[in-house]
């Protein structure tokens, strides 16, 4: 889940540039493969947060057809799932936040990608929507 491909260009000067068929507002660059695909995972991260700020739906991850892909961190994957979970059943987050007892600075906290939320919260968020936190080593 919220893994996107992405497209490498190669660039005449050297060095490559990402950007993300599905999250058009994530782009970056690198000066080898590798590099260019580490720093994609921050700048997808940074544009899948401009989506949460603005209450907006997630973009939906194409099938990569053969290119390559990355995703967030697992905790802020982990954040991403609540998100879409809540705007798919249409809660927000003053809904939440009643659900969860908790204070409308830590629902938004939640919410707030850069920062480290514990993880058991994370779990208590899904759970007042109907939904578990699944965790997989592959």
């Amino acid at each position: 889940m919220f893994e996107y491909p992405v497209v490498l260009e190669s660039q005449p000067e050297g060095g490559f540039v990402v950007t993300f068929p599905d999250v058009p507002e994530g782009i970056t660059q690198g000066e080898d493969e590798d590099e260019a695909l580490m720093y994609a995972i921050d700048a997808l991260e940074t544009a899948l947060s401009f989506y949460v700020d603005a209450r907006r739906p997630l973009p939906v991850a194409s099938a990569a057809n053969g290119r390559p892909t990355v995703r967030p961190s697992a905790l802020e994957c982990a954040k991403l799932g609540v998100y879409q979970a809540m705007t798919e059943q249409g809660i927000k987050k003053s809904e939440l936040a009643r659900r969860l007892g908790w204070h409308m600075p830590q629902v938004d906290r939640l919410f707030d990608l850069t920062h480290a939320s514990r993880f058991d919260h994370i779990e208590a968020a899904a759970r007042a929507l109907g939904r578990q936190i699944e965790i997989r080593v592959a």
